[in-house]
């Protein structure tokens, strides 16, 4: 039996349509329109690609677009000072800085400068301590976006037994948080993590967030169970054609699990939909006023 695919293009053109409409709904009643502002660094092609389809979002959705793009020779202190800027204007409610950065740039440093009530990355030190310690706050897109797919499958996740392979800043570990405030029990592997294969075949959740492109194998995985695919990984294919696939070998695990996302089409696009989300709920902290249930 072949496991549910799960949409996430559908999924996200939800959410994305309930975001544009509490957006609507927040200019009508309150003439608050809120704002993003992503900056980009250079001009890596896959970072281009990335900022031209968020300010597409962006502008779809309602919200006003203030895109920045700096060189590639620009100094730490230039970049720094942009931020200022954008953490000085009210009209921007939230600002995403586009990654990687070049190597004069810290970007460390970068984060922590971005205020933390605009940070729609969820990024910032002090975001990522009201995660772990169960504070409001604003949340990685990308981890957000994992939980609300498994969501779409599970009414409840409390009580599942939740593997997460990878413990990045960016994925690995806020998407462990929100799991754990969802009420599973979580584990997190990793490279050094003995017996990787036993550990995942215990999951009723697992999610893939270790960047090897299909490293994660069908025998690896318990049936029945749900697993999130965040890897983006290009590959060379037929004829040197490259192709994307995730970090799940998925023709494998489709004939195991019970739902499983594709690469790509899965959590990439509720990346950008919760991206929006954030960027809302930023603008209506920002106003005082409660964010929206969403």
């Amino acid at each position: 039996m072949s496991a549910r695919i799960i949409d996430g293009k559908t999924i996200s053109a939800d959410l994305r349509g309930k975001v544009t409409d509490a957006v609507h709904r927040l200019r009508r009643d309150r003439g608050i329109v809120p704002g993003l502002a992503v900056v980009l660094v250079g001009n890596n092609p896959a970072s281009r690609v990335y900022v031209r389809n968020k300010s597409k979002a962006v502008t779809e959705a309602g919200l006003r677009s203030f895109d920045q793009h700096m060189p590639e020779d620009v100094s730490e202190a230039e970049l720094l000072d942009l931020i200022a800027r954008l953490n000085a204007d009210a009209q921007v409610n939230g600002i995403l800085i586009q990654l990687p950065l070049p190597p004069q740039i810290n970007a460390d440093k970068i984060i922590a400068a971005i205020d933390p009530d605009k940070d729609v990355d969820g990024f910032h030190p002090l975001n990522a301590g009201r995660l772990a310690s169960g504070l409001p706050g604003l949340v990685p897109c990308t981890p957000l976006g994992c939980v609300r797919l498994a969501k779409t499958v599970h009414a409840s996740l409390a009580g599942l037994e939740a593997v997460v392979i990878g413990r990045s800043n960016i994925v690995g570990k806020p998407v462990a948080q929100l799991l754990l405030a969802e009420n599973a029990t979580v584990t997190i592997a990793h490279s050094k993590t003995l017996d990787l294969p036993a550990v995942c075949a215990r999951a009723d959740l697992l999610v893939a967030a270790l960047g090897r492109p299909e490293m994660v194998l069908g025998a690896w995985i318990k049936p029945g169970a749900t697993v999130i695919d965040v890897g983006i990984n290009r590959i060379a294919g037929e004829h040197g054609r490259p192709r994307i696939v995730g970090d799940v070998a998925h023709a494998e695990a489709r004939g195991i699990a019970g739902a499983i996302t594709p690469v790509p089409g899965g959590v990439g696009p509720m990346t950008i939909a919760c991206l929006l989300l954030n960027t809302l709920i930023a603008a209506c902290m920002q106003n005082g006023l409660p964010a929206p249930k969403i």
